[in-house]
């Protein structure tokens, strides 16, 4: 799936990810006393990573939002990313995605090495008291155990009415090792607690162009027109919310068999080295997840036009789902290649145990998966491939599978990575589109078939000419959606998509230009839209002053072109396919920015939506307009303890 913000292959963007190296000199020379090494790794991947300091995406290094994403006008409020990725992972899915771009999960989480503590503190303020919190610190007790601890916390009032958001999140991670080196054990937990404001969208489109509704408060809204929030940045009351509560546990034990010897580095330092052949990996996950919609006070029309719903004065509208996931999962690894282990095979088999809590009801099924994955990352890191499987044999999901294959090649220096991967996914709608529960009303949909989504993959990366490259074909069967506001229907006949996603970067020293341009045809019928351009331009004066004083100055031009974007539907936190509102940008989004670091403190001076000046405000979806002109004022600094 082509994104910008991966920073692994194919990921696209200036700065982004965690392939980046930090760009401190005292990092890399290890002699001087406060050199700081510091690595991270995901689970299941064997490559490290390292921190990304770079002042160069704002979108990326700070708000931790892909500029490719829209959301509903406010930040935090719910997002979908532009450039089309489906979900493509077999099994049980809940279905309610509207704020995982804010949390946090086990598939990002990092485990990190460190041979100092280290330590981060972000802090973001911006109009209308929008202000963004962000803590990390990582470090190892001993050669042998690593912990880590993030919070993060937005929190934004937003220019219309009833749109507050108001977001934290916490993360712990942990790893040991033991001291022979032959168990690891790996542990991650998250919590998430995401409240967005929703407020249906403004009531008319032509209150933008006039001049008594400058103040955009002024403006009425369809949910929550009369309810005064109460703003506090810790505490804030929102009167009409989506809240999304939900914990994850992590633990996964590693035992090896192998070979160990010591290496002798001088007189005085020797060290033991283990190399594995056989692993044994057990992994227990426990999820639960809390999804609701709260309206206490209905004021308006808005839910009998969209919903069905009598209209009754000052009446409570409530959903709750509430889904508890117990998993474990048992592997067996082999690494055919002494020393590399980026080179194995994983076969291994997954029991699930899934419990639903409704208003009015509950469920309870099970599942048990297989899988196998074949990796050869080569020792010299010319070649990667990549082959695995996950197949549904007994449960809920039985006939859920996903197949995925992909080859990697280092050409050289100068022409950089190809890749190329195919991908097949058959699975079980998402819950939500089965199965709804509110306090007004239950609707079920017992007809839909399991899912077919096929992805073809070719992706360049070349970091001496700073360009990547993926070019996406999609293919769908039985593509699942909202054909309204409340009810779920899926497409039987077969359609496919298209996606060109580019990027670089031109240099004429002191003068940068970062170019991002997605190209999206869908061909077929299919109840999917996307527009055909999205693009984003930063041209920018870099330079280091002073020896110290890294800047990057200039303008940032964001744009897409006109397309019938998905409407939302509050109720239920989905995005609604529609074809007769076509939602139009009246001049690209318009930012100047300074961004600056100075050893390690980093600035981002930024003057967001500059074309309300001499445009009208463009439209995330029908009746959802983006903000006016916004100040912004970030601050990074990190520290080695």
């Amino acid at each position: 799936m082509a994104q910008f913000n991966t920073g692994r292959f194919g990921g696209m963007g200036g700065g982004g990810g965690g392939s980046s190296k930090m760009q401190r000199d005292t990092m890399h020379h290890h002699e001087e006393p406060d050199t700081l090494t510091l690595t991270y790794r995901y689970l299941g991947e064997p490559t490290d990573f390292t921190i990304d300091s770079s002042v160069a995406d704002f979108n990326i290094d700070f708000l931790k939002v892909p500029a490719n994403y829209m959301t509903l006008g406010n930040s935090g409020s719910a997002a979908r990313n532009i450039i089309f990725t489906p979900l493509m992972k077999p099994g049980f899915d809940a279905g309610f995605h509207a704020y995982d771009i804010y949390g946090n999960s086990h598939a990002n989480a990092r485990f990190y090495n460190t041979n100092r503590p280290y330590s981060e503190l972000n802090y973001l303020v911006g109009s209308k008291q929008e202000q963004v919190i962000g803590v990390t610190h990582t470090q190892n007790r001993t050669d042998r155990f690593n912990f880590a601890f993030d919070y993060r916390k937005v929190n934004a009032p937003g220019f219309y009415r009833s749109q507050t958001t108001n977001h934290d999140t916490y993360r712990l991670t942990a790893r040991y090792q033991s001291k022979n080196k032959r168990a690891n054990t790996y542990f991650s937990f998250y919590y998430n607690k995401l409240q967005g404001g929703e407020n249906g969208g403004i009531k008319s489109d032509t209150f933008l162009s006039n001049d008594k509704y400058k103040n955009r408060q002024a403006i009425g809204v369809n949910l929550g027109n009369q309810e005064v929030g109460q703003y506090a940045f810790f505490g804030t009351k929102i009167p009409v919310k989506s809240q999304y509560q939900q914990t994850g546990l992590l633990i996964q034990q590693q035992y090896d068999w192998g070979r160990g010897d010591t290496l002798h580095i001088n007189d005085t330092t020797d060290y033991y080295r283990y190399r594995p052949i056989f692993r044994v990996q057990y992994t227990f996950n426990y999820q639960n997840d809390n999804y609701q919609f709260i309206d206490n006070n209905q004021d308006t029309t808005f839910y009998t036009r969209h919903y069905g719903f009598d209209f009754i004065t000052r009446d409570t509208i409530h959903a709750q789902h509430k889904w508890k996931t117990i998993s474990n999962d048992l592997s067996l690894i082999q690494f055919p290649v002494l020393g590399n282990l980026g080179h194995f095979i994983n076969l291994g088999a997954r029991f699930e145990s899934i419990t639903g809590t409704f208003l009015d009801a509950d469920i309870n099924f099970t599942n048990l998966a297989l899988h196998g994955e074949y990796r050869n990352k080569t020792r010299n890191k010319l070649w990667d491939f990549s082959a695995r499987g996950e197949f549904y044999v007994v449960g809920q999901n039985i006939g859920d599978y996903s197949i995925y294959g992909s080859l990697r090649r280092h050409i050289n220096d100068l022409l950089g990575d190809v890749k190329l991967s195919v991908s097949n996914v058959n699975r079980e709608p998402s819950y939500v589109y089965k199965f709804f529960n509110s306090n007004r009303d239950t609707w079920y949909n017992s007809t839909t078939a399991k899912e077919n989504t096929t992805q073809l993959q070719f992706a360049a990366e070349n970091s001496k000419l700073q360009y990547n490259l993926a070019v996406n074909y999609f293919l769908f069967t039985n593509y699942t959606y909202l054909k309204d506001y409340y009810h779920s229907a899926q497409a039987t006949n077969l359609f496919n998509l298209l996606q060109v996603v580019f990027s670089k970067k031109f240099n004429i020293r002191p003068f940068s230009w970062y170019a991002e341009v997605a190209f999206q045809q869908r061909h077929g019928e299919g109840p999917l839209n996307v527009p055909t351009i999205w693009t984003r331009h930063r041209f920018s004066f870099e330079k280091l002053l002073y020896r110290n004083l890294n800047l990057m100055t200039g303008l940032e031009f964001r744009y897409n072109t006109s397309y019938y974007a998905d409407d939302y539907s509050p109720l239920l936190g989905q995005f609604v396919y529609q074809n007769t509102t076509n939602v139009k940008y009246n001049a690209p989004d318009i930012s100047a920015f300074a961004h600056f670091r100075i050893k390690s403190f980093s600035a981002f001076v930024r003057a967001e939506n500059l074309n309300v000046f001499f445009a009208e405000n463009n439209h995330a979806a029908p009746l959802y307009p983006y903000n006016n002109f916004a100040f912004r004022l970030g601050l990074r600094w990190w520290f080695i303890n």
